[in-house]
């Protein structure tokens, strides 16, 4: 009896390359080369890089995560959107010391354009600090954040947040409270696109 034999398919040779572009803020630059079943599974799929892959510049940024989630693909190329921006876990340990207040916030602001992400901020102090300050060094962070994200796009935000300016603007404002050692966005997070908000509204 003469055995029949089964073809392996090669999934290999049936998944399609595509080139994976950063958003227009990161002026779309090949980000990633992956392997797609087809185009409709790419959608959603999130890309990891560092702001050194995005810069080339100091060694430094490799500390910076940021997320890109596939919204289109359209032939050989993918276009994404900003999903999110993180310290890396060892950076963060390395800002830590003891004899120094560590002040956390977090809070959801909307862009120009209707994107709707979670801020954490992140601000440490060159010593103990007591309640009163940690308080006012909160307000005033919040203060920033109402005033300068919602007058920014998707793209502006995604740069100021990714490059440092709002930070620096927080920085900048909180001396008038106390000279603090670090503030910075700990990790900046897409609750919902503009047009998951508008559904959303219109349930």
């Amino acid at each position: 009896m003469v055995r029949k034999t089964r073809k392996i398919k090669d999934k290999w040779k049936e998944k399609k390359w595509i080139t994976v572009l950063a958003p227009d803020s990161f002026n779309n630059i090949p980000v990633a080369y992956i392997p797609i079943t087809d185009d409709k599974n790419a959608v959603g799929r999130v890309i990891e890089v560092t702001l050194f892959d995005i810069l080339k510049g100091d060694p430094s940024q490799h500390q910076y995560k940021i997320f890109f989630q596939i919204n289109k693909v359209s032939g050989e190329k993918a276009t994404t959107i900003f999903k999110r921006y993180e310290y890396s876990k060892e950076f963060l340990r390395s800002l830590i010391r003891r004899g120094s207040s560590r002040i956390n916030f977090s809070i959801d602001a909307k862009t120009k354009d209707g994107h709707i992400f979670r801020i954490k901020i992140l601000t440490l102090s060159h010593r103990e600090l007591n309640t009163s300050r940690k308080r006012a060094l909160r307000l005033e962070a919040k203060k920033q954040i109402e005033k300068i994200v919602p007058h920014m796009t998707i793209d502006e935000f995604a740069q100021a947040a990714c490059y440092g300016k709002i930070s620096s603007d927080i920085m900048a404002t909180t001396k008038k409270i106390i000279r603090v050692r670090h503030v910075g966005l700990e990790k900046v997070k897409l609750l919902r696109t503009s047009e998951e908000e508008i559904t959303l509204l219109q349930a």
